[in-house]
Formats: C-alpha cells, structure tokens, sequence
C-alpha cells in the first residue's frame, strides 16, 4: 500500500514539475519582449484581458497578436519578470510583471498542455 502511495505521489509531483520547467520558453519570450516570440506559443484561441479594457475571448492568435503588440508600443514595455508559477493537471499558470523604464504591470498567464507543450490560452494584464 505504501509503494503504490509513493508511486502515486512521485508521478504527480513529476507532471507538476514537468510542466512548470516548460515554462522557460514562455518566460524568455515575454523577456525579449517581442511578441512575434511571444506569439509562437499562443493555442489556437486565446482570452486576452488587457489594462482597462474589456476581457476579449476566442482571439485568434494574430488578432491577440496584434492587440499586444500595440499593447507593448503604447506602454513601452521592455522585459518580464517572473514571480510565480504553478499548475494542477493540464492547467499551468504563470504570474510576473511585465516591466517599462520606470512602472510595470502585472500579468497573468495561463496555458493548457498541447501536444506536450503549455500552449497560452489567456493573457490577463493590469
């Protein structure tokens, strides 16, 4: 009984780990702060909520897109700084602040497994 326990324990701590190492691209690309980089990591569809602004769902990627890159020109953003992530089943999230010369925002994303890789579903911004 103790075994099976173990074993059940280590695979779910091991998913769980897995998915948030594979965060790293996702966090270099909103470090370069170029949203083509960005981009190659959005689902099909994404919800996008950004400062001020009504939540949009269901864009697709190149109208999202279009929507941050004109996000990050009017606000001047310049990097990404990570401050948590963490994930439950295929569900991952990661939580930073976007960062200008001298204000940042922060940001949440969201992502979902695909093809076993996060692939950003929701980008929430305020």
């Amino acid at each position: 009984m103790k075994k099976i326990v173990s074993i059940a324990i280590f695979t779910i701590l091991s998913t769980v780990l897995l998915a948030q190492a594979d965060t790293d691209p996702i966090v270099q690309a909103f470090k370069t702060a170029n949203i083509d980089n960005i981009a190659v990591h959005f689902d099909e569809f994404i919800d996008l909520k950004l400062l001020d602004k009504e939540e949009v769902k269901n864009m697709s990627k190149n109208q999202a897109s279009i929507a941050l890159k004109a996000f990050y020109t009017e606000n001047g953003i310049k990097g990404f700084e990570k401050v948590s992530d963490g994930g439950k089943g295929t569900l991952i999230y990661l939580i930073g602040k976007l960062t200008t010369g001298n204000k940042s925002f922060n940001a949440t994303i969201q992502m979902k497994q695909k093809n076993g890789k996060p692939a950003i579903i929701t980008i929430r911004i305020n």
